[in-house]
C-alpha cells in the first residue's frame, strides 16, 4: 500500500478513535485509552508491518513513562492534602479574598501568571498539577479549576523547563544522530553567520513574537469561558467586562518575556515573564488598579451540577475548626515548591547529579534499541514529596494529620492509572512505528499524517504547521516531543516551497505545539487525577478545544503573513475574518446579554 491519503487516514483512525469515544460519547478515559491502544497495535501490526517486540518494547517503554506521569500527580495530589489537611488553605484563601474576591481575577493571578512562572521552571505539565488543586482549594468547581489550568498550557509552554522545548526539542529535531545541524539546516545557519546554539535562539525569538501577540488573549478566553460555563446566568460578557484587567495581566507576562527571549535566550521567557508579571499584578491589584467595580463569584455551592465536582473536596475541610496558619507560613510550601525547581533546573552539580547517577536507565528492551529512563528525583514529583515533608515541620502537623494526608493522595492516585497505563504505551507505539521498527518501509504515523497534510497545502503550508505541531503534543503531552518529531519536516517543507526563511516555519511547529499541549491526552488525564475529575476527560477536552482553535488559526495567520507579507492572500484574509469573527462574537454576546437584562426588568415590573 503507497497511497499516502489512505496511510495517513489509517494513521490517524486511533486519534479518531479516542476522539469520538472522549468528546462525542463522552467516554471516560479509562474505557475509551484502553480500545484506543487496541486499534494502535493493529493498525501498527498489519498495516505498518511493525514489529511484534517493537511493539511490545513501546508498551513498556509507555508504562515507564507513565509511571513517571503518576510519580507527578500523586505529589500533587499529596501537596494539596498536606496544605489542605494542615489548615493552610483558609490562609492561603482569605489572602486572596483580601486582593480581590472576584473569582475572574484570581484565575488569571493564579493560573495565568503563577502558572506561567511555574511552567518557565518545571514544565512538562506541572502547571496545572499545581494550578487546578490551588484553585479547587480556593473554591473553584473542579472542572473549572482544570480547565483554567490547561487553558494556560500554552503560550508559556515553548520556554517551559528552562527553554527545554526549543534548547532540546528544536535543538535536537533538525540535528542528526551526530548532534550537528543536518546539512541543510546548517547551510541555513551559516548563511545567518550562527552556531547551534545561535540559531536555536533566533528561532526562539521568533516563537516569542508570535507567542505574545496570540497570548495577549489568552487570559481574556480563560475567564469568559470561566463565566460562561460556570456562572449563575452563563454570562461570557461577565468574562468580557474584566477585558482591561485581563489584557493588562496579559502584557504584564508577555512583555517581559519577548524582551527576555531577544536578550537572555530561550532559558527564561516564560519563568521570568511570571515571576515579573505575577509580582507587577499582585502589587497593582493591591492597590485596586483595573480592578472589576462589581465581584462575580460562582452559584451557591449546593446549586452546582454533579460534573461540575471531583471526588475531592477540600471545602468540606475548610469549613471545619483547622486553626488558622499566618501568610509565609501557609504560602511557604508553594515558594520551596518554586525555589526547588529552580535550583534542581538551575544548579549545574544538582542538576547534573539528579540527571546522571540518580537516573534509573531500562535499555535494550527486548533486545529492539527501544530504552526508557526513570529520572524520578529530578522529576517535579519528587519535589512535591520533598516540600510535604518539609511542610510538616513547618506547619507543625501532627502524625494523624500527616497520615490522613498519605491515606487520602495514594487512594485517588489509583484513579487515574488505568487511563494512563494505556494512554502512554498508545502514544510510544505511534511515535516508534517508523522505517526502524517496521517492515513495510512506511514513515512513522505522525510523520506520515504530516506529509500527507504538506502535500496538501503546497505554498499554504504556514496556515496548516502550527495543527501538525499540536497533533504531535496531542499525541505525545509533550512540546519538546513534537518538536523533535517534527521541527525538521516542518524545515524541509518550508525549504520545498520556496520560503526564503523556513526557521520561521519550525517556530510556528514550536508555536502549534504549545497550543496543542491544552488538549494533550495524557495532560487532561493527569491534571483532572488533582482534583478527583476522572472520567469527565471529554467535556474538558471540549471546553479547551475553543482557546485550542483560536491560538492554532491566529499563529498560521501570523506564520502566513511573516513569510510571505501583508496582502490579498490566504493569511491576510483569514487572519481579517478571525479577528471579524472575535469581535462578532463579543457583540452578539453583548447583545444577548442586554436583551437578557432587559427581559429580567421587565419581569421584575
Amino acid at each position: 500500500m503507497d497511497n499516502l491519503a489512505v496511510l495517513a487516514l489509517l494513521a490517524f483512525l486511533p486519534i479518531l478513535v479516542i476522539g469520538v469515544l472522549l468528546v462525542v460519547l463522552r467516554w471516560p478515559a479509562k474505557y475509551a485509552m484502553p480500545v484506543g491502544l487496541a486499534v494502535i497495535v493493529v493498525v501498527a501490526g498489519t498495516v505498518w508491518q511493525m514489529e511484534w517486540t517493537a511493539i511490545g518494547a513501546s508498551v513498556v517503554q509507555g508504562l515507564l513513562v507513565a509511571v513517571g506521569l503518576l510519580w507527578i500527580v500523586f505529589g500533587a495530589l499529596l501537596l494539596l492534602e498536606t496544605v489542605t489537611k494542615s489548615g493552610a488553605l483558609q490562609t492561603i484563601r482569605a489572602g486572596f479574598t483580601t486582593i480581590s474576591a472576584d473569582r475572574r481575577v484570581q484565575v488569571i493571578i493564579i493560573a495565568w501568571l503563577f502558572g506561567s512562572f511555574i511552567e518557565g521552571a518545571a514544565g512538562f505539565g506541572t502547571p496545572a498539577a499545581v494550578v487546578a488543586p490551588l484553585l479547587l482549594a480556593l473554591g473553584f468547581p473542579a472542572i473549572a479549576a482544570v480547565m483554567a489550568g490547561l487553558i494556560i498550557q500554552s503560550t508559556p509552554v515553548s520556554f517551559g523547563a528552562v527553554g527545554t522545548p526549543m534548547i532540546v526539542g528544536v535543538g535536537t529535531g533538525l540535528s542528526g544522530t551526530d548532534g550537528r545541524f543536518v546539512p541543510a539546516v546548517q547551510e541555513r545557519a551559516d548563511a545567518l553567520g550562527m552556531g547551534h546554539g545561535e540559531f536555536v535562539a533566533h528561532t526562539a525569538t521568533q516563537v516569542a513574537t508570535m507567542h505574545a501577540v496570540i497570548g495577549l488573549l489568552v487570559p481574556l478566553f480563560m475567564v469568559c469561558l470561566l463565566t460562561g460555563f460556570f456562572g449563575e446566568r452563563r454570562s461570557f460578557r461577565a468574562g468580557l467586562a474584566v477585558a482591561p484587567f485581563a489584557v493588562y495581566a496579559a502584557l504584564a507576562m508577555t512583555v517581559p518575556y519577548v524582551v527576555v527571549a531577544y536578550v537572555l535566550g530561550p532559558e527564561f521567557p516564560s519563568l521570568l515573564g511570571g515571576l515579573i508579571g505575577l509580582t507587577l499584578v499582585m502589587y497593582t491589584s493591591s492597590k485596586g488598579f483595573l480592578m472589576p467595580r462589581d465581584t462575580w463569584d460562582f452559584p451557591e455551592r449546593r446549586t452546582w451540577p454533579k460534573l461540575w465536582m471531583g471526588s475531592i473536596d477540600p471545602q468540606v475541610e475548610l469549613t471545619g475548626e483547622t486553626p488558622r496558619i499566618p501568610m509565609a507560613r501557609a504560602w511557604s510550601p508553594y515558594v520551596v515548591v518554586a525555589l526547588l525547581l529552580l535550583a534542581t533546573r538551575n544548579i549545574p552539580p544538582v542538576k547534573e547529579f539528579l540527571t546522571g547517577p540518580a537516573v534509573i536507565e531500562v535499555s535494550d528492551i527486548f533486545g529492539t534499541g527501544i530504552s526508557q529512563t526513570l529520572d524520578l528525583l529530578y522529576s517535579p514529583g519528587a519535589i512535591f514529596v520533598l516540600t510535604c515533608l518539609l511542610t510538616y515541620g513547618l506547619h507543625r502537623m501532627s502524625g494523624a494529620m500527616v497520615r490522613a494526608s498519605w491515606r487520602v493522595a495514594g487512594g485517588q492516585i489509583l484513579g487515574a492509572a488505568v487511563a494512563l497505563l494505556c494512554a502512554l504505551p498508545l502514544v510510544r507505539i505511534f511515535i516508534n512505528s517508523g522505517v526502524d521498527y517496521n517492515g513495510s518501509g512506511f514513515e512513522s504515523m505522525p510523520v506520515t499524517l504530516a506529509e500527507a497534510a504538506a502535500t496538501a497545502a503546497g505554498a499554504n503550508w504556514p496556515l496548516l504547521a502550527p495543527w501538525i505541531g499540536a497533533l504531535g503534543a496531542f499525541a505525545a503531552g509533550s512540546n519538546t516531543v513534537s518538536n523533535m518529531m517534527f521541527a525538521l519536516f516542518q524545515f524541509t517543507t518550508g525549504q520545498s516551497i520556496g520560503i526564503e526563511t523556513p526557521e520561521t516555519i519550525v517556530a510556528t511547529q514550536a508555536v502549534g505545539g504549545a497550543a496543542g499541549n491544552m488538549v494533550a491526552i495524557h495532560n487532561v488525564v493527569a491534571a483532572a487525577a488533582t482534583v478527583g475529575l476522572l472520567g469527565r476527560e471529554g467535556p474538558l477536552i471540549r471546553k479547551s478545544l475553543i482557546p485550542m482553535t483560536y491560538y492554532l488559526l491566529a499563529a498560521g495567520c501570523f506564520s502566513f503573513i511573516w513569510v510571505y507579507g501583508f496582502g490579498l492572500n490566504a493569511g491576510t484574509v483569514l487572519l481579517v475574518l478571525l479577528l471579524v469573527g472575535l469581535a462578532f462574537t463579543v457583540v452578539r454576546l453583548r447583545t444577548r446579554t442586554e436583551s437578557r437584562n432587559h427581559e429580567v426588568q421587565l419581569d421584575r415590573v
